[in-house]
């Protein structure tokens, strides 16, 4: 029997993918997916998806962002700027950024418009919501991850204090691929970066796949505790796993 799980990080236009077969660990890959639907349609068929992009999106916004949003970004204190709040379903249609300001601020209370970088990611978050409106069996196998919030709770729940970007940004990649180690990936998967993706999406697909397996097995934490769902029954939560006990030192 194979139990094929899978993490999905946005990676220049595509998707940065690993899955792995967890009742044979040995069996193993990471590659660069076109689509979400190349991945869920791929051979291994895997039965649950941890994918870093925003799920669920409520026709208005009160306080500040999605009930997700705010849950994560509490949790990650300092951290807490990797989580970029989402605005309501009108500003990600929108046309062009604009358009995005003018949509988010009409349907938010109080009212906020999204950063250019918030902006940036709305393509895949159109495709993935698509998807799930088109696709409603996939609803029970996609679910939306965020990699610090991932790594935080492989850290015991401590702020990892190194970002993955700059000039301290070595030490917070071998930091977070400790934690991957921890929590049980194996070396092999690890080195299994495929060509054309960087380490810091690689990395982040491994800890959405580390989440995807703790859904999968009745583990993963949801943010917030109950979710909520959106005017298109599309759940409104971020996956968090387990809390590992005892972080690594890098």
């Amino acid at each position: 029997m194979a139990r094929w799980v899978a993490g999905l990080d946005g990676c220049r236009g595509a998707w940065a993918g690993a899955l792995i077969d967890l009742d044979d660990p040995g069996r193993h890959r990471c590659a660069l997916f076109p689509d979400v639907a190349a991945l869920l349609d791929a051979p291994e068929q895997p039965l649950i998806v941890g994918i870093d992009v925003p799920i669920g999106l409520p026709d208005r916004i009160l306080g500040g962002g999605r009930a997700a949003d705010l849950a994560a970004r509490a949790l990650l204190g300092p951290a807490r700027s990797s989580v970029f709040p989402m605005p309501p379903r009108a500003a990600v249609y929108a046309p062009d950024y604009a358009a995005a300001k003018a949509a988010s601020r009409a349907a938010s209370d109080p009212p906020f418009a999204p950063s250019i970088q918030g902006y940036n990611i709305f393509r895949y978050v159109r495709a993935v919501d698509t998807l799930l409106r088109e696709r409603p069996e996939a609803r029970g196998r996609v679910h939306e991850v965020h990699p610090e919030v991932a790594f935080h709770a492989l850290n015991g729940e401590r702020p990892l204090g190194l970002p993955k970007k700059g000039g301290r940004a070595r030490q917070g990649l071998d930091l977070r691929r400790a934690l991957l180690a921890a929590a049980g990936l194996p070396t092999a998967l690890l080195d299994a970066r495929a060509r054309g993706i960087p380490e810091d999406d690689h990395l982040d697909a491994l800890a959405a796949l580390v989440v995807a397996g703790d859904i999968l097995a009745g583990r993963a934490r949801p943010l917030p505790d109950p979710p909520g769902r959106d005017g298109e029954g599309l759940p409104v939560v971020i996956w968090a796993p387990a809390v590992r006990a005892s972080p690594p030192t890098p």
